[in-house]
């Protein structure tokens, strides 16, 4: 193929843009990006031979630096997989990933956000921020004919061309920028420099980096040295390298089994949720080896999908090299350690609930919405999962736990009550917490879309059943003498039924409101209007279920309503009059109405005839 001139994706210009125009303070990243891709490249290799039978020769893996001062070049070189050119232009001529426009409003929204590189595989774009040329050679393993050449100015285009004695694997060469120390632009040629850059970001890579005959990274595997013996920063750094988050990490969980079947592990808590936490199409799952034998890179079956956030490497001892994602599926050994993990990382937040609560609050903030997913997933894990939760409460501003609930529980109250909505404003000035709030019952607010399901299958938490104060009856008056004869209303519940019947299924008195005229209440085994929206949004159509309309007898409203009744049930304003009562419930509790331009013209007939 003869030479091509292409241009960029557009995302990709619009990143090459900000990545020149060094919007980074921080510019010895670049490196570390060049010699974390060369050490996946590498990885990919040895894992190609292992598990497809490729024919390579990986007795010497290795990533090799040059430098030529005089020519102003930095060169990283790696004798790993390679790519084809169809691969050059799609992994570095495009931005194949989801989140992309996310990344590059938050780009250019933040001074400075280096957390970002790397994120969506394009740390390979961070090299223009030191230099103003990049060439870059490959060649594919297994394969025949030339390699190929790639090269760009960072300007939008780059040119492709074929390159045929190309050795296996990849070299880059960076054409540097003048040293401009006031704007954190070093002379990267300086072997110092270098040699600093590896030793602080990239020592413990398994691979030897050379530069000439010096190894300049240690290769020590972290999981595999007693804690003692490493820095809170060699962990941290490692946590970047197999994250690509540029923060620290939140918790740091250190694991070695010894005996019939052995494994180390080294897991990281992050301090913050990645922006595709909840995208289906994100990377997650832990790094399994063998034997310090890289095997694969998003190993799903060691980690539960409710801890996806969790990053890290378990290395066994006992498994095969080759081993498969079908394999893992069914292995028994990978199951016992995936149990065992998520004990660990269950009873390392549950240690900071109570040894560092500031530390435990950022995580539940960041991760709680996904941990709650583990209360479907994983029946047998519903104690320690709530005990490690936390919940908004109408007690106060700050998030409750469970036990903390069951303590402050009044006397003879034996259930946990709660009310599932779309806003903690929604919930709290919703009319089913109206008799709680005036008798000083504590109620959960529940906010969360994964709420909704969760407390269908939780039934209960220390013995105590969990209740939502919009199903069922509920009876909190301790004066019977007070309550109104369900008799008085009788003719004006029938009329409501009568016309309200496409749309309830029973109406009764209240024992649930104090101030608002009405409330929609779903019977005990019903499914919430909240869920039944969510079925329909993923395509599950089901019949609408119809809900219990409550009166309160002491309203105003509803007292008027049943004497009009009384004086002409034959009134032809009375059936818009019930109507408009349905409708306000309806809107009251944050539910959408069937037709909002009905009700709007049934309210402003009604309010120009009080004019």
């Amino acid at each position: 193929m003869t030479m091509e001139t292409l241009e960029f994706q557009a995302e990709a210009r619009q990143l090459l843009q900000l990545m020149v125009h060094s919007i980074y303070s921080n510019k010895d990243i670049f490196l570390r990006e060049l010699i974390s891709n060369a050490s996946d490249a590498l990885d990919k290799l040895r894992l190609a031979k292992l598990q497809d039978g490729l024919e390579a020769d990986t007795s010497d893996l290795h990533i090799e630096i040059e430098s030529d001062p005089e020519a102003r070049t930095l060169t990283v070189r790696d004798n790993g997989i390679g790519m084809t050119r169809e691969e050059v232009v799609e992994l570095i001529g495009t931005i194949a990933k989801s989140g992309t426009a996310e990344l590059l409003g938050k780009l250019k929204e933040a001074k400075e956000s280096p957390e970002l590189i790397g994120q969506f595989g394009v740390g390979f774009y961070s090299t223009f921020m030191v230099a103003d040329r990049v060439t870059l050679v490959t060649r594919k393993a297994g394969t025949e004919g030339h390699g190929t050449r790639w090269e760009s100015a960072g300007e939008g285009t780059y040119t492709i061309d074929d390159a045929p004695d190309a050795p296996v694997g990849t070299t880059i060469t960076l054409h540097l920028r003048p040293k401009d120390e006031d704007d954190a632009l070093y002379d990267y040629t300086d072997e110092w420099k270098i040699k600093e850059i590896v030793k602080r970001y990239s020592d413990f890579i398994s691979f030897p980096i050379r530069k000439g005959d010096e190894t300049l990274n240690s290769m020590k595997a972290l999981w595999a040295r007693p804690r003692s013996e490493v820095t809170d920063e060699e962990y941290h750094q490692f946590y970047r390298h197999i994250s690509h988050d540029w923060t620290d990490p939140l918790e740091i969980i250190n694991m070695k089994a010894e005996g019939t079947f052995e494994y180390e592990a080294l897991l990281f808590i992050p301090s913050r949720a990645p922006h595709d936490l909840f995208q289906r199409d994100a990377r997650r799952g832990l790094q399994l080896y063998v034997k310090r034998v890289f095997i694969m890179d998003d190993s799903k079956e060691l980690i539960p999908d409710y801890l996806r956030f969790v990053k890290g490497v378990v290395d066994a001892a006992d498994l095969s090299l080759n081993i498969s994602r079908e394999i893992l599926q069914q292995d028994r050994h990978i199951q016992m350690i995936r149990r065992r993990l998520v004990k660990k990382v269950l009873s390392t937040i549950k240690d900071l609930m109570t040894g560092n609560p500031e530390k435990y609050a950022t995580f539940w903030r960041e991760f709680g919405r996904a941990v709650k997913e583990g209360l479907l997933a994983e029946p047998d894990n519903h104690k320690p999962i709530l005990e490690i939760a936390s919940f908004a409460t109408t007690h106060g501003s700050e998030p409750t736990t469970l036990a903390a609930y069951v303590e402050r529980m009044k006397e003879g109250q034996e259930e946990i009550y709660f009310l599932t909505g779309e806003s903690r404003s929604q919930v709290e000035n919703s009319p089913h917490m109206e008799a709680f709030q005036a008798e000083g019952y504590e109620v959960l607010i529940l906010t969360d879309p994964v709420d909704e399901v969760w407390v269908d299958v939780v039934p209960e938490f220390d013995g105590r059943k969990l209740r939502s104060i919009a199903r069922g009856t509920v009876d909190l008056k301790k004066d019977e003498e007070q309550k109104q004869p369900e008799g008085d209303f009788g003719p004006l519940m029938g009329f409501l039924t009568e016309k309200l019947d496409e749309r309830v299924k029973e109406v009764r008195l209240s024992h649930r409101l104090t101030t608002s005229a009405a409330c929609l209440v779903s019977d005990a085994d019903d499914i919430t209007p909240a869920l039944e929206k969510m079925y329909r949004a993923m395509g599950q159509e089901g019949p609408r279920v119809k809900r219990i309309l409550e009166l309160n007898p002491d309203h105003p409203l509803v007292a008027g309503l049943r004497a009009a009744h009384e004086r002409n049930a034959g009134d032809p304003a009375l059936p818009d009059t019930a109507e408009l009562l349905y409708g306000t419930a309806l809107l009251a509790e944050g539910g959408d109405l069937d037709d909002p331009a009905r009700f709007a013209k049934l309210l402003a007939d009604r309010l120009a005839q009080t004019v």
